[in-house]
């Protein structure tokens, strides 16, 4: 458990210490802590660890007038469907995003084939948001909304496997909270009112808004499948504490769908292979280097992706 002191501290040594069993802020002074884990982190760095820290650059910065969460949540109370994602893409693209949302976490994966280096990723700490630290909705988007802002600032969507590894190795668990089924799930009321649980859950633990934290979300994914059934969304996701999913991978709902419980996890179009920078997109598609980021192997649409997500508008 992180204790509430670890926001004092430095992004980059917050990132090296979360997976580091020696560095727990809760059980050594902090004088001592900061040493140990300097040593620890800074031969990492030397040499060639992965830097995240410009991960999320190109978002704009936010404006000290942008609207706080519950104020944008009245705003669209009464959209739903393209209209809402119109709006919150609006308010993405004029920057009202929480500042804790810019701080990327680097993700490692590694493949079960022999000789396959292992690949790492920058993910943003959380899903996407609107608003400020203190006073954020957490934002839904159907397929196309997402895919545009993804592309507009230099992200991909993950894939399963990414969002598996994702859940391993985040610092902080929060536990799946479904609300009752129905037309209400794709509410904007339904959206404030699971941002309001899960608010409720991070308010419970001392860990910074900032650390990777999952398991409260069902993410849209990509998947080779969405090749062969243009006009869905691919959802997966939501896993209990012992990693399991409670959302296997669906391509159920049309491109346009979007309810309380997905999330939107943006993943760098920059990957780490061996210290080396790649292009996301090119190891999605290498025959050799699939494996470590897809369970799928290798996804190479044929399809444009905004054509996908356009093909349908189905519910």
């Amino acid at each position: 458990m992180l204790a509430a002191g670890a926001a004092n501290y430095p992004t980059w040594l917050l990132d090296f210490s979360i997976g580091y069993k020696g560095c727990m802020w809760s059980r050594v002074p902090r004088a001592f802590l900061a040493a140990a884990c300097a040593a620890w982190a800074l031969p990492a760095l030397a040499s060639g660890q992965p830097d995240c820290s410009s991960a999320a650059s190109s978002l704009p910065p936010r404006a000290a007038s942008a609207a706080p969460g519950s104020e944008f949540a009245r705003r669209i109370a009464a959209a739903s469907g393209l209209e809402r994602d119109a709006l919150i893409v609006q308010e993405i693209r004029a920057g009202n995003v929480p500042p804790h949302l810019r701080h990327a976490r680097a993700v490692t994966l590694a493949s079960a084939l022999p000789g396959v280096p292992r690949v790492t990723l920058c993910v943003l700490p959380d899903y996407l948001a609107v608003g400020s630290d203190d006073d954020y909705l957490l934002v839904p988007l159907g397929l196309g909304a997402a895919l545009s802002l993804a592309g507009e600032f230099g992200f991909e969507l993950p894939t399963r496997r990414m969002v598996d590894a994702i859940y391993r190795q985040a610092a902080l668990h929060l536990a799946p909270r479904p609300l009752p089924a129905g037309d209400e799930m794709r509410s904007t009321a339904f959206v404030q009112w699971h941002t309001d649980i899960v608010r409720t859950q991070r308010a419970s633990t001392p860990a910074p808004l900032d650390v990777l934290t999952a398991g409260h979300k069902k993410d849209l994914v990509l998947t080779p499948r969405l090749d062969v059934m243009p006009g869905r969304v691919a959802i997966y996701g939501w896993h209990r504490a012992d990693g399991r999913p409670i959302q296997p991978l669906s391509l159920v709902h049309g491109a346009r769908y979007a309810d309380y419980s997905h999330g939107v996890r943006f993943v760098s179009t920059t990957a780490w292979v061996d210290g080396a920078r790649r292009s996301l997109g090119d190891l999605l598609a290498d025959e050799r280097l699939a494996s470590t980021v897809s369970d799928e192997g290798p996804i190479r649409l044929s399809t444009p992706l905004d054509a996908i997500a356009s093909a349908s508008s189905a519910p």
